[in-house]
């Protein structure tokens, strides 16, 4: 989920994400510096009031008005409090940890980031002068869920730990519920329109290739395995069969009628 800060005084928020067996390299390290970060965010909320989020956060009209074009990035690492920043790791973990596992760490980082900063180009798009400040890795997040929707479609995720549904489906409801309620005027502080974003720059991401490469690579070395495994099986039937005939012709050997 993403939040506000409107102009002057305390920043007002609006979430990214807030509906919402081990790590990977890139995961891991996502993880920590977002935690980090948001440890930094409640010292400099104790000590200036906020400066930190209000000079990283992505606020338009600083994007198009000041070209602070680092917020496009920054406002992913910024969180407005524990649930928001506890549940956007915790589907990063629960998704990303996999497919970085199959793409890889550059991949992932590169998707992570293509993700993220683009669900900021939309929102500044369609907000071009807003002075409202927006925060949160959601953006990111709804790509990395799209993506193991795409990779992993049938797999099954249990929705409040009860609820099975295959995972294609579960990122299209989402996704869905993110488009349907980008049209309202205020979404109850919630920036769907950085989650269509995110998940918007994530399908075109895929679409121009990314990731298959690597998944390719993934398929020909599982091929190569295989060839290996096949090759030492033939091998192996092949001695076996030659010590048989080997035995069948020797009348002495005292195992040739052994069942």
């Amino acid at each position: 989920m993403s939040r506000h800060f409107a102009g002057g005084g305390r920043p007002a928020y609006s979430y990214i994400g807030a509906d919402g067996g081990g790590f990977g390299g890139a995961v891991k390290t996502l993880l920590i510096a977002n935690v980090a970060v948001f440890a930094l965010q409640l010292l400099d909320g104790f000590a200036s009031g906020g400066m930190l989020t209000a000079s990283f956060g992505l606020r338009p009209a600083d994007v198009t008005g000041r070209l602070f074009l680092w917020q496009l990035a920054t406002y992913i690492f910024l969180h407005a409090d524990f649930i928001h920043i506890l549940f956007n790791m915790f589907m990063l973990w629960m998704f990303g940890r996999e497919l970085e596992y199959a793409w890889g760490r550059s991949e992932f980082y590169r998707f992570f980031f293509v993700c993220g900063v683009g669900a900021g180009v939309l929102t500044v798009l369609t907000s071009w002068s807003s002075p409202v400040i927006t925060i949160g890795a959601s953006g990111a997040i709804y790509g990395i869920l799209l993506a193991y929707g795409l990779t992993f479609p049938t797999r099954i995720i249990l929705v409040w730990g009860i609820l099975p549904v295959r995972a294609l489906n579960l990122a299209l409801i989402l996704i869905g519920i993110a488009f349907l309620m980008s049209f309202r005027s205020a979404g109850g502080g919630v920036a769907h329109v950085a989650h269509l974003g995110g998940a918007l720059f994530g399908y075109l991401y895929l679409r121009a290739g990314g990731g298959r490469k690597l998944r390719f690579s993934a398929g020909l070395k599982d091929r190569y395995e295989e060839w290996r495994r096949q090759r030492l099986r033939r091998k192996f039937e092949v001695y076996y069969n030659r010590k048989q005939a080997e035995r069948d012709r020797d009348p002495d050997d005292p195992f040739r009628w052994k069942n």
